[in-house]
């Protein structure tokens, strides 16, 4: 009966007056110690209120509601979908919400309503997950800032999949402990297309060499990154570089003199199919004419293979003696040993120009290095 007289009221009392029942109806309802039947009531007259002309009335329901775990579910999920001054508090609060909810609100809301839901102080890995899908840049980062987001690998490459273009997100997802390499290389391409299209690189270098600049420092980028990957993760991030169409002859040979010969092995054995045991073995031991027949089983010309044998064979000398790898470097030492060839093919021969060009900056930074500890020492 009290409830009945409260809906009469309601439907003649000015506007403040309902925003006050409503805040204390609410308090009641949580407060109160109510029987089974007055409190079915009291939700009754509260979801009556969901359809006040006036925000205000749902705003002093919202403001009570948003943050207690005993408030009705369905009245909350209804305010969740209200207007955003209603709304947010409940979204970005609300413990009643599952994460259903959340995914249903998330689908239907708007960037605001997603960034509230990304906002949360616990996003479960499901939540996280329908956001990656669906959700723009912008709530996205506010996702990645969240320590108490969940993610698996998966939604963090998805997240770099369709945003890895946006420079904040590419900045959020770097820091993160739990990148796996393969997303860090999904990352480098986005850097290297974003220093290729770059108007003021573009202007600066001029359009015919800024391709093979974006294109080599894309590859120096992905072979530093590879310094710190062993195992199943090397493996995959080689099939993923082997699907991209990645592994050219000019990264193989990058890799190779830069002292990646785990990945340069593990790059053959996923071109070549052949057993890794064996690609190892030829690498490791194998005569001249057995390893390059090994490099072009992977699709590696006649006329190139003979560079990636003699870098090959150098690895094992350095490996085997006492000798400076700094010192010695690959890259310079297969240029003294083939920049006077003449009848190099242009595919061997751009491979040797771009050995040189790895040496020139070899040198440059063991001339740094030898500068900064002078200046060290006078310091």
């Amino acid at each position: 009966m009290i409830v009945a007289a409260f809906l009469r009221w309601v439907e003649t009392a000015k506007t403040q007056e309902r925003a006050r029942a409503a805040n204390a109806l609410a308090r009641a309802y949580l407060k109160s110690d109510m029987a089974p039947e007055e409190r079915q009531s009291a939700q009754l007259a509260m979801t009556y209120l969901l359809d006040d002309p006036s925000p205000q009335v749902r705003l002093a329901l919202a403001d009570v509601l948003a943050r207690e775990a005993r408030a009705p579910r369905a009245l909350m999920v209804s305010l969740a979908e209200d207007q955003p001054e209603i709304a947010s508090a409940v979204i970005l609060h609300s413990p009643v919400l599952s994460d259903a909810d959340l995914v249903d609100i998330a689908g239907r809301g708007t960037v605001e309503t997603r960034a509230l839901i990304a906002a949360r102080s616990e996003v479960s890995v499901g939540v996280a997950a329908a956001l990656a899908e669906i959700g723009d840049a912008a709530e996205l980062e506010v996702l990645l800032e969240n320590p108490g987001a969940r993610f698996t690998g998966f939604t963090l490459r998805r997240i770099a999949e369709r945003h890895g273009h946006c420079e904040r997100i590419r900045a959020r997802l770097l820091e993160r402990d739990d990148l796996s390499s393969g997303v860090r290389q999904l990352l480098v391409q986005f850097v290297t297309e974003a220093l290729a299209s770059s108007s003021l690189v573009i202007g600066a270098i001029g359009s015919r060499r800024i391709e093979r600049i974006a294109r080599e420092a894309g590859d120096c980028a992905t072979i530093a990154l590879l310094a710190d990957v062993h195992g199943e993760e090397l493996s995959r991030l080689t099939d993923q570089l082997r699907l991209a169409g990645r592994l050219t002859p000019a990264f193989l040979m990058h890799a190779l003199c830069a002292g990646r010969t785990d990945f340069f092995s593990a790059a053959i054995v996923a071109i070549s199919g052949l057993e890794e045991r064996r690609v190892r073995s030829i690498l490791a031991t194998g005569r001249f004419h057995a390893a390059r027949a090994l490099l072009e089983s992977a699709g590696l010309g006649r006329d190139v293979s003979p560079l990636f044998v003699e870098a090959v064979m150098l690895w094992r000398s350095l490996i085997q003696s006492a000798d400076s790898f700094d010192l010695e470097h690959i890259a310079h030492r297969l240029v003294v040993r083939y920049r006077s060839e003449h009848n190099l093919s242009e595919a061997a021969q751009a491979l040797i120009d771009m050995v040189e060009r790895m040496a020139i900056a070899e040198e440059r930074r063991l001339a740094r290095d030898y500068a900064s500890g002078f200046a060290l020492a006078a310091a």
